[in-house]
């Protein structure tokens, strides 16, 4: 029994040596691996961020590409990895953040060869932004929102379109301003229509002429000269109601007779398909 025991307590010292040898080598190996990690250029850190990206993994990606273009703040790899890393906001639900990123990137690189994605980039945040769930889901209820994300949306595709008109991202980012002026329009003259209900007519015709004189060629360009004429009607002025009527007939009669009584306000703000 006295053997045994003694056997026990000299195998406690190899035991306890056997297990802080593994702890060394598990410390080891992870100092080894960070030093990778440190050591890596910005070519593989820009590949692994590109990697986690086309994956999917955007919180992933964004942290990489941060992590490139703070160890290695100058050179072809950081600039790109800031346009990247905006992308991977959006992705990941960050507007806020993506739009911080690309204003920054356009106020460091305004000669960049790629500045041009950015200002569509910073559009495409900003329409997500006027989309939202209920605009994905409720199409019916387009105009019933607040406006400022489309107005914001629409000023950075013109600056696009204007800035850099051989863009490749010119063309959809014009078809994006068309929707984009069709559902502001429309959203005035919803707000036009609530004054009218209110009996502030004057309110009415004011919104009704906002429409008219800042967004040409909108399909809610006759509902906003008809709001008015009821206004006008209103108002008890007939000579302006009169001259508000004679502006429809005159340019917007055919389209009337041939307007479909069931089409959708989606489809009324979207004419592309």
């Amino acid at each position: 029994m006295t053997l045994i025991m003694q056997e026990d307590h000299r195998s406690l010292p190899r035991l306890f040596l056997m297990i802080l040898a593994l702890l060394m080598l598990a410390l080891a190996s992870g100092c080894a691996r960070d030093r990778n990690d440190d050591d890596a250029g910005p070519e593989a850190l820009y590949a692994e961020a590109q990697r986690a990206l086309n994956s999917r993994q955007y919180d992933a990606a964004i942290n990489l590409y941060r992590r490139l273009t703070t160890r290695y703040p100058f050179g072809r790899h950081a600039e790109q990895a800031q346009l990247d890393m905006a992308y991977a906001m959006h992705r990941a639900r960050r507007p806020e953040a993506a739009i911080t990123t690309l204003d920054r990137f356009i106020r460091t690189y305004p000669t960049h060869p790629n500045v041009d994605y950015a200002w569509y980039l910073k559009g495409l945040v900003h329409y997500d932004q006027a989309m939202g769930l209920l605009r994905r889901f409720m199409p019916g209820q387009l105009v019933d929102r607040d406006q400022e994300s489309a107005r914001r949306a629409f000023m950075d595709f013109q600056e696009l379109t204007q800035r850099f008109p051989q863009s490749r991202y010119v063309a959809d980012a014009r078809q994006r301003m068309v929707f984009l002026r069709n559902s502001m329009a429309e959203s005035e003259v919803v707000i036009g229509e609530y004054y009218f209900r209110r009996g502030a007519y004057v309110a009415a015709i004011n919104r009704a002429r906002y429409v008219v004189e800042h967004f040409p060629g909108a399909p809610a360009n006759i509902d906003a000269l008809d709001l008015m004429q009821r206004s006008f009607d209103r108002l008890e002025l007939t000579e302006l109601a009169a001259d508000t009527r004679g502006v429809i007939d005159l340019n917007f009669r055919d389209e009337l007779d041939a307007r479909e009584p069931e089409r959708s306000g989606l489809r009324r703000i979207w004419p592309f398909n």
